[in-house]
Order: structure tokens, then C-alpha cells, then sequence
């Protein structure tokens, strides 16, 4: 499914230790994300953020936190659309407007592009008309010091990460992302965003079907803060204490 996509990681890394690949979707938000912090802290355990940038806006300091702790932000688009039911010039320019914010172009402003061109992007702004020309991010320049990044997610070097809202995507938009973005999915939902499901029973079917190389989805969102604030340092203890390590993806 949705070919050029990465559904696990490596199942090992280079000291052959077993390895999982934490995720969050959704953040940064207040509470939810430092907590989620504090927990990967005690555990040295590293994690990518696939960030909303109407959230970004809000909370740029969280997002600085997450960075300086060793963290990775990727790309979960402005508004938290699904592709699905989003005219595709409008999908893509809310990921291209949540790109200019990881990589902290100073010329973006919320609501849209002021009638400037923003650098490394083409195409018509948002509400213009024209299907066949879209906005297309590019990799990002920065260069390392990032002098003009408040919010500084990838080193040059780098290829930026995407993750779709709620896993939909559509082929004319993932060609579209496939040659700027890593399109990164997930094969584990713990799904602690259902609130019909116990955290305890989230926790038994996660540990159940968890395996080395699995890419684990999990939300620093109020509605998952339930299940996520009982899953999240049982998984930490659990499988740290079975020999794992967690890595970036």
C-alpha cells in the first residue's frame, strides 16, 4: 500500500539491541507534550513528533523543548485534514504551510501567504484556483547554526518527514509528497485516542503484537491524554527492561 511509503524501521540498531520507533502525532500542545517529555527523558529514549502547525503557531516553545531534548519534528499538515475529502491544491498547501513553519520561513504568516511567493515552494498561494499548480515543498536549506529558525526541525542533511492525518492519503497527493518528504506511516496504532477502548486492554493488545522494527503511533492530544498517560511509561519500563532501544525514524 502507497508504494515509496515506510511502514517499519530497522529492527535492530548498530549495537544489535532490539529497536522500537515512538511516535506522537498531533502536538505540540501544553501538558500533554511536556509530559510526554518528561517520560522519554527518564528513559533516554528518543521519539519523532509528527506536528499540526495551527498547533506550532501556538505553542512554538513546546516544539523548541522537544528539539533540544534530541527529538525529531515531521510534518502532519496545518489543520489536520484528511486527504481524502480535501481538494488536493488545498492539502498540500496546508502541508507546505506546516513545512515553512518547521523550517521557520519568516515570511509565512498564519491564514496564508500575504502575496509574497514563499522561498523553495512553487505554485499558486492558498484559494487560488489552478489544480495543476500546487504547492510543492522542497527539502529544506538551512544551514547549521540556523540563524533564522525558531523552530529548526531538520538538520540540512536531512530529508523532511510526513505522516497524512488520520493515514488517508490519495496517489495524486502522495506523488506529489514522494520526492520532498519521507512519507512515514506506522505498523503499530496503540489506539489511544479510543475512548471505548480500556488503557489497560490497549496496553495488553499492544505489548501482544509489538515487534522488533515496529514504528508506534501514539497522541499527545487531550482526547488520547487518558490511555497515553497509562500506556506510555508502562511501554518505556516494559521494554527497556526486555533489552530494547528506541530510535528515530
Amino acid at each position: 500500500m502507497f508504494p515509496g511509503s515506510e511502514w517499519r524501521a530497522a529492527p535492530a540498531g548498530p549495537t544489535g539491541r532490539p529497536r522500537l520507533y515512538l511516535t506522537f502525532d498531533d502536538g505540540p500542545i501544553p501538558e500533554e507534550t511536556p509530559w510526554v517529555l518528561a517520560q522519554l527523558a527518564a528513559y533516554q529514549a528518543p521519539a519523532t513528533f509528527f506536528c499540526v502547525g495551527d498547533n506550532l503557531v501556538r505553542h512554538p516553545e513546546i516544539a523548541r523543548a522537544a528539539l533540544a531534548a534530541g527529538h525529531r519534528l515531521g510534518n502532519h499538515t496545518q489543520h489536520h485534514r484528511s486527504a481524502w475529502n480535501t481538494p488536493r491544491a488545498t492539502y498540500l498547501a496546508g502541508v507546505a504551510e506546516c513545512a515553512a513553519l518547521l523550517r521557520g520561513e519568516e515570511d509565512f504568516r498564519v491564514g496564508g501567504y500575504e502575496g509574497r511567493k514563499v522561498e523553495g515552494y512553487e505554485g499558486k498561494g492558498v484559494g487560488e484556483s489552478d489544480e495543476n499548480k500546487v504547492l510543492l515543498p522542497h527539502p529544506p536549506t538551512l544551514t547549521p547554526s540556523y540563524p533564522h529558525s525558531p523552530i529548526p526541525s531538520y538538520p540540512h542533511t536531512l530529508k523532511p518527514l510526513f505522516r497524512p492525518p488520520y493515514g488517508r492519503l490519495t496517489w495524486p497527493v502522495l506523488r506529489a509528497l514522494r520526492p520532498h518528504y519521507r512519507v512515514v506511516m506506522w505498523s503499530l496504532l496503540t489506539r489511544d485516542y479510543d475512548l471505548s477502548l480500556a488503557p489497560e486492554r490497549a496496553l495488553r493488545l499492544t505489548l501482544a503484537a509489538t515487534r522488533p522494527g515496529d514504528i508506534l503511533v501514539l497522541h499527545d492530544s487531550r482526547k488520547a491524554s487518558r490511555s497515553l498517560r497509562f500506556l506510555l511509561p508502562r511501554l518505556l519500563a516494559h521494554y527497556s527492561a526486555r533489552g530494547f532501544e528506541f530510535g528515530l525514524v
